[in-house]
């Protein structure tokens, strides 16, 4: 036994070594990246923020064939003006369905003849400003003379991957100072990128947040045409959690800078969770705009909304694959990252940024980390099998090492009074050795029971004597 485990205890150890290993490999967490809380969460929500473009279409006829000037202008105009503007919002659904700022919408929900009054501003405002004339008088004028013929309403939203897709309201609520200012739209589509929402009833005045949207202010004739794609995300706090409108409607202030064309932008908090919808700014002081004074609607107001629509805000494959690579990218496992890039790619092929990773990852993936638990299939069969051995290298060794010692231990007499034989008697050799007694070429327990049976019927014939 002492020549056995001399070799089999060492290489007992060495196999439990190797399991042991395995296991802690398996188990290593993939090291995180050196990124900002904020650019994680730039990186992860600005997929699902989305530009939304709503305006009305209105033809116009003149009706005065004396006036071939003001004709000309409205000709000019292709005899026609458009209203509306254009914000921004947030995918909350996999299947297509976006919060955003009721006022953003408003100009295709409001009725046709509120939509041709202010079209009609602008043809009047138009007229003026050519005769050099006051407001007042082109519009008397022009009423005279002036009807419209058509309105088409048109809501479009422009995803960042630069898809324009229709868009449909599902719920309203009003515009600013009218009521609640939110509104809940649909577009067609899946695998959709999206933002959670969260709870503004666990809000804090200081807390920090990030407002996501497409201000108009970062719009530029210097820029190329696809960075109108691109959001924009500042940084912030809040300033005061339990201000309400006039007609009672709960906002929340915050002071990350914001303007015109952020309105309906998503307010996210620490988790990347949407606690509010930006809605309006504060006021202007001597005509400017003063930034660090905005208001939001809470999140748990526009959940009113995207209940009545019944929307369900579930987190998509597209999401968890792509935090995943992320992740991945940050910490170095380019490899790993690639992977998880391209199946994005598979089920949503126009993801805003997954393009862009997919050719980073492919440069450094020579230079790719390992991750092990990759490979958790094949630790598991190299740990099986070395527990296998393990476990014959242990029998081998102790059990083994007593086969032995058992069978000096059949060829003395079994239990009970041990008969003292003569002295002049030697004893009979062939009792002493364990024989093939059953003639089956091996000597085994079998052997054994005959010996004992033997031996039994030896003694108790020397005790009948």
């Amino acid at each position: 036994m002492k020549k056995r485990a001399f070799f089999t205890i060492p290489l007992s150890l060495l196999l439990i070594a190797v399991i042991v290993a395995s296991f802690f490999l398996i188990n290593i967490q993939p090291a995180k990246g050196n990124i900002t809380q904020a650019q994680r969460l730039a990186e992860f929500t600005k997929p699902a923020v989305v530009r939304i473009v709503d305006y009305a279409v209105v033809s116009w006829q003149f009706n005065n064939p004396n006036d071939p000037e003001v004709a000309a202008i409205l000709e000019q105009l292709n005899n026609q003006t458009v209203v509306g503007g254009s914000g921004s919002g947030a995918i909350i659904s996999s299947d297509g369905y976006i919060v955003t700022n009721a006022h953003v919408v408003e100009a295709t929900q409001k009725k046709d003849e509120d939509i041709a009054n202010d079209a009609f501003e602008q043809v009047v405002s138009t007229v003026a400003d050519y005769f050099k004339v006051d407001y007042e008088t082109a519009y008397n004028y022009m009423v005279s003379y002036t009807q419209y013929t058509e309105i088409k309403r048109v809501l479009k939203v422009v995803l960042p991957g630069g898809d324009v897709l229709d868009g449909e309201v599902k719920s309203y609520g009003a515009p600013i100072n009218e009521g609640k200012d939110v509104a809940v739209l649909k577009i067609e589509g899946k695998n959709l990128p999206t933002i959670p929402l969260g709870n503004s009833d666990n809000i804090q005045n200081q807390d920090n947040i990030w407002v996501s949207g497409y201000p108009a202010a970062a719009d530029s004739d210097l820029l190329s045409p696809d960075s109108s794609l691109v959001s924009s995300m500042n940084a912030g706090q809040i300033s005061a959690t339990s201000k309400k409108t006039e007609q009672g409607s709960p906002v929340i202030q915050i002071n990350a800078a914001a303007t015109h064309g952020n309105s309906g932008g998503p307010v996210i908090n620490n988790k990347g969770q949407i606690v509010g919808l930006l809605t309006f700014r504060g006021d202007t002081v001597n005509g400017q705009e003063v930034q660090g004074f905005n208001f939001a609607v809470p999140v748990n107001t526009v959940k009113e909304f995207v209940n009545q629509a019944g929307v369900r805000n579930t987190k998509s494959e597209t999401d968890t694959l792509y935090q995943e690579g992320l992740e991945l990218y940050w910490g170095g496992y380019y490899k790993d990252a690639l992977e998880k890039f391209e199946a994005v790619q598979r089920i949503y092929p126009n993801h805003s940024e997954i393009k862009q990773y997919i050719a980073n990852a492919e440069k450094k993936v020579d230079s790719s980390k390992t991750l092990w638990s990759d490979y958790a299939t094949t630790f598991y069969i190299v740990d099986g099998v070395a527990g296998l051995l393990v476990l014959i290298l242990l029998v081998f060794t102790f059990v083994g090492g007593k086969s032995k010692g058992s069978s000096d231990a059949v060829a003395t007499p079994g239990p009970g009074p041990t008969p003292i034989a003569p002295e002049q008697t030697p004893p009979a050799a062939p009792e002493n050795t364990l024989q093939d007694l059953n003639n089956d070429g091996k000597i085994d327990v079998e052997d054994i029971l005959l010996a004992l049976q033997k031996h039994q019927k030896k003694q108790k014939k020397k005790d009948e004597e």
